[in-house]
């Protein structure tokens, strides 16, 4: 069937119309059922949703990066640097905040890996410190990950242990290492009893179960325990963090969002408190850095002042010399000042010779020491140790939180290895000073040696024991000296970081839509999908679905409107002579009486019916056609001349061995085709058995001697033709009937279907043709509710309702929508 409208629809360009808001209003009418169940389906699915979410809050905590300057910084301490003043500090500070190592640190200090969980009544909750219990986990043993482990208690001292394995084997991660393994265990359930604060050691958990202070377990309730992979944490805390800079001010405000307020007001202190340790001890580096250079350096010189105080001591007892004369008091004095003099300089050149070396071989500057613990206060390398300090510190935030082919590490590397040159050439240049000035100070050393080899031996030996000595323990006093120094300003230092609103649980933001607009949204989707599915449909339909869309596409005038057949065959008009469908025949043979009448034909009338393709009612309407004429008292014959696919001998019960074919081809005369019928008056001539020629068949001269011999005999000759827009077998038939009926059925028929049948009627190749509309139903979903069978008889209109037994009112509301639509 889909071939013939094909062939059909390509037989003829398809008249185009305009878009039919009428039909889409109608057609979107008639989708109310399928809009009231997406209500239905849509209202529910949003108030599913609605009582099962879950909101989030956001909750936030202020700080202010302060420049708080160590009162007892001087410009000889030199034991901290500076950060290149707040905006330098604001910003390294936002990048260490929005940093993975900083959340690491805040995770595993809150252990927020770990969560205690309470059976929902749609989901487990977390309830985070109001659990009674907690569990101290070993942090050197594997624990269970992704999978909650629930413990009720049995009373105030034991417990259930419950897991529910679905695998051979589970995941489980070290928090101290952060490695995570496969363990294995036996699917199903797992129970044990435990005791509260006896140890659990179990090859996926391990640790103590111990109640919270002031708190009891009631018997009989239940709870969950749920350890995380620690990165995935780190990185969902990261990511619901948020830290904004207002107007590049000093003022930081950080937020997070969570489900559970007591753990964002932990959380973002938290945040803080690792933030102002890492930044104190940040500031305290150098101070750090110079005390461990300073304690190596005290080591060294100890173990020489002890060894130099046992030698003077053992020399004064065994060789009776305790005091030295005038002259050896002056020489000691002179020479021990030289040495220190001496001793100051080989301590910087010591120092610029490990700074060399320590620029050269490292690729971090992060743990210098102080220049000033060597006596060095040349501002140059000061203020580029400093800077160094500060770029490499600023390199090592952004390792964290930026890929290291930004291109902020490149600006970075070139400005660090800028500096290093400097620095370079500044060792070099300090270094060569002070080797001019040690050999100054060994050739005055020289002299005065000199003077001191006239002295008698025992005072030379004495003087060089003490030499020796003195010189220790200034060394010695210095170092010690600089380390108070550097721990009395490390002591001193207090944090950048000042908060101003610590996070406080004080009504916290709701994240969340207004719940009720999703009921609104519900019911647009559920009228948009029919309106949508209408337009669509509407917009690709090509059927035809009412009269009006016939008098739209042809000028061939419309006999009449048949309703639907409700019986299983085509006898309506015999077995419900009071039907709307009967009363529809009765008209179009009062119409065709009419156009008889005023065409002055005398004698037999014949009457052709046909139609684009089978399927359309054209042997239905051929059949009650010739039963109108015969109850009306007319002697009727029905002929059958659709050759190809023969149907009428089936409604009469009649059988089809002889018909048409068999007198075409001067096999039987007509007496022995023509059969009788149950109704009176109607005789049916059926088509025969099927020949290899229907077309010669009905060219034949045969057939019109077949006509002009049923015109002796029979008032109305009816004759059901084959499909005028299949074949052309139709077409030549014509020639021999008085007026015919062309077939269009409601939701069947297509609208190109008419063009051919338009474009013989224009061009006058045909004449004396109507249309009748078949399967006319007034509650169809594209109907407009013609009435009065669109003005051709009672058909379905209100005022055959009193007289036919088979029709139905319209339901009173659609009907009264219709009825507004229409005007």
């Amino acid at each position: 069937m889909d071939d013939e409208f094909d062939i059909l629809e390509n037989s003829g360009a398809t008249s185009a119309s305009a878009f039919d808001i009428k039909k889409f209003l109608f057609r979107a009418l008639s989708y109310w059922k399928w809009f009231i169940l997406l209500l239905a389906i849509s209202f529910y699915y949003v108030h599913y949703k609605n009582v099962r979410e879950e909101f989030s809050y956001r909750l936030g905590t202020k700080i202010s990066v302060e420049d708080d300057s160590n009162p007892l910084f001087t410009s000889n301490a030199s034991l901290t640097f500076n950060w290149g003043g707040v905006t330098a500090k604001v910003q390294t500070l936002v990048v260490t905040l929005k940093s993975r190592s900083h959340h690491e640190k805040v995770v595993d200090r809150l252990e927020f890996y770990k969560s205690y969980l309470t059976q929902g009544r749609f989901r487990k909750e977390d309830i985070y410190k109001a659990a009674p219990f907690r569990f101290n986990h070993e942090y050197n043993a594997h624990q269970l990950i992704n999978l909650p482990i629930k413990i009720t208690f049995l009373n105030n001292d034991t417990f259930n242990l419950e897991v529910n394995f679905s695998g051979p084997t589970v995941s489980a991660q070290n928090y101290l290492t952060k490695n995570i393994k496969a363990i294995d265990v036996t699917p199903g359930p797992f129970k044990k009893q435990y005791k509260i604060g006896a140890p659990i050691n179990l090859p996926f958990l391990k640790g103590t179960v111990v109640l919270a202070a002031d708190r009891i377990a009631k018997p009989d309730t239940s709870y969950f325990i749920s350890f995380s992979n620690f990165d995935s944490v780190v990185a969902s805390y990261k990511a619901r963090t948020s830290v904004s800079n207002p107007a590049n001010s000093p003022i930081l405000d950080i937020a997070l969002i969570d489900k559970n307020t007591e753990k964002i007001v932990d959380y973002l202190n938290a945040v803080v408190e690792v933030l102002s340790e890492d930044q104190l001890n940040r500031k305290n580096q150098y101070a750090t850095n110079a005390i461990k250079f300073i304690d190596e350096q005290i080591s060294r010189v100890k173990s020489e002042l002890s060894k130099n105080a046992e030698d003077l001591n053992d020399y004064r007892k065994k060789n009776k010399i305790f005091s030295l004369d005038d002259e050896s008091v002056i020489l000691n004095e002179k020479l021990t000042e030289l040495d220190a003099e001496k001793e100051s300089i080989n301590r910087q050149l010591n120092y610029y010779a490990n700074l060399k070396s320590y620029l050269t071989t490292s690729s971090t500057f992060t743990e210098i020491p102080a220049p000033s613990i060597a006596g060095i206060n040349d501002g140059n390398i000061l203020n580029n140790v400093s800077k160094i300090n500060e770029l490499s510190v600023q390199k090592s935030k952004l390792q964290y939180s930026v890929r290291s082919d930004a291109s902020i590490f490149n600006d970075l590397n070139r400005q660090i290895e800028g500096l290093k040159n400097v620095l370079l050439e500044n060792i070099n240049a300090a270094t060569h000073v002070l080797k001019r000035e040690s050999k100054l100070v060994s050739s005055r050393l020289s002299k005065v040696e000199s003077q001191f080899s006239k002295l008698p031996e025992d005072q030379q030996r004495l003087i060089t024991i003490e030499r020796q000595y003195t010189l220790s323990e200034q060394t010695y006093n210095v170092f010690l000296a600089k380390r108070g120094e550097a721990e009395i300003i490390k002591a001193s230092n207090v944090s950048d970081i000042l908060v101003i609103d610590s996070a406080k649980n004080t009504g916290a933001q709701v994240l969340g839509r207004n719940l009720n607009v999703r009921y609104v949204f519900a019911f647009l989707v559920a009228l948009l999908i029919p309106l949508v599915l209408a337009f669509i449909f509407t917009l690709l339909d090509n059927s035809i679905h009412s009269p009006i869309d016939v008098e739209q596409l042809s000028a061939i005038p419309i006999l009449g409107v048949v309703g639907k057949n409700p019986l299983d065959n085509n006898l309506i008009v015999h077995r419900k002579p009071k039907s709307a469908v009967a009363e529809s025949f009765r008209a179009i043979r009062s119409n065709l009486q009419y156009f008889y009448k005023t065409k002055n034909l005398e004698g037999a009338k014949t009457l052709l019916v046909t139609s684009s393709v089978s399927g359309e009612g054209k042997t239905f309407t051929s059949i009650n056609m010739a039963t109108v004429f015969a109850l009306s008292g007319k002697k009727t014959v029905l002929v059958g001349l659709d050759l190809r696919k023969p149907k009428i001998f089936g409604d009469f019960n009649i059988k089809n061995d002889v018909g048409v074919v068999n007198y075409l081809i001067g096999q039987e005369p007509l007496s022995e085709v023509v059969q009788k019928t149950d109704v009176e008056f109607l005789d049916v001539i059926t088509s025969g058995p099927i020949p290899p020629n229907p077309g010669e068949l009905l060219i034949s001269p045969k057939l019109q001697e077949l006509i002009e011999q049923l015109k002796k005999q029979y008032d109305y000759i009816v004759l059901d033709t084959p499909p005028m827009g299949l074949v052309a077998d139709a077409l030549e038939l014509f020639d021999f009937v008085d007026t015919s009926i062309y077939m269009v059925r409601q939701d069947y028929t297509k609208k190109g279907m008419l063009n051919f049948i338009n474009e013989k009627y224009r061009n006058k190749q045909i004449q004396n043709i109507s249309i009748v509309y078949n399967g006319y139903d007034q509650k169809a979903k594209y109907g407009y509710g013609y009435g009065y069978g669109y003005g051709y008889g009672y058909g379905y209109g209100n005022y055959a309702n009193g007289y036919h037994e088979d029709t139905k009112s319209t339901s009173g509301l659609l009907k009264k929508i219709k009825s507004i639509i229409k005007k």
